[in-house]
């Protein structure tokens, strides 16, 4: 079994599918583990605020098919396979981590969005902490802690999971 994480993210009736995505993710994978919910504000384009969040995961599943599953999971919740990439969107679900795996095929893990990203990192350090980070080594904890956290906007919120 590999433990898998996965960034979670919507800024169109967000509510409603960052619901779905917990609930069809659970369909394919069976118990998850849920970081708290965080808005932020759009990053690289002008829209509407994000609520985000990082799901954990045990599967038997390869990367590529993991990778697959959430591609058809965002494509049966509306999300348009022709929108740009800095863009609104119902829902983007991205692998961050499998176990230590380091590759760039099928996708590239892990994903460089955990350093960059506030709402990705600080969900992930949330729920794996003491998980260290396949190139740097650094725990996700140790990794918010050092984290530009003025670079962007983030706040967790209080979110009804029914």
């Amino acid at each position: 079994m590999a433990r898998i994480y996965i960034s979670v993210g919507s800024n169109i009736n967000p509510q409603h599918y960052v619901r779905e995505a917990r609930r069809l993710l659970a369909e394919v994978f069976g118990e998850l583990s849920l970081s708290p919910v965080y808005e932020s504000e759009a990053v690289g384009f002008d829209g509407g605020h994000f609520l985000n969040l990082v799901i954990g995961a045990d599967t038997d599943l390869d990367v590529a098919q993991v990778v697959a599953q959430c591609k058809r999971i965002e494509l049966e919740q509306g999300r348009d396979p022709q929108a740009r990439k800095f863009s609104s969107r119902t829902l983007d679900l991205d692998l961050l981590l499998y176990d230590q795996c380091v590759c760039t095929v099928p996708v590239e893990l892990p994903r460089a969005e955990i350093v960059k990203n506030a709402f990705v990192l600080w969900p992930l350090a949330d729920l794996a902490p003491e998980t260290q980070h396949p190139l740097t080594g650094l725990s996700f904890a140790a990794m918010w802690q050092a984290f530009d956290k003025q670079s962007q906007k983030l706040w967790p919120i209080d979110f009804n999971w029914n």
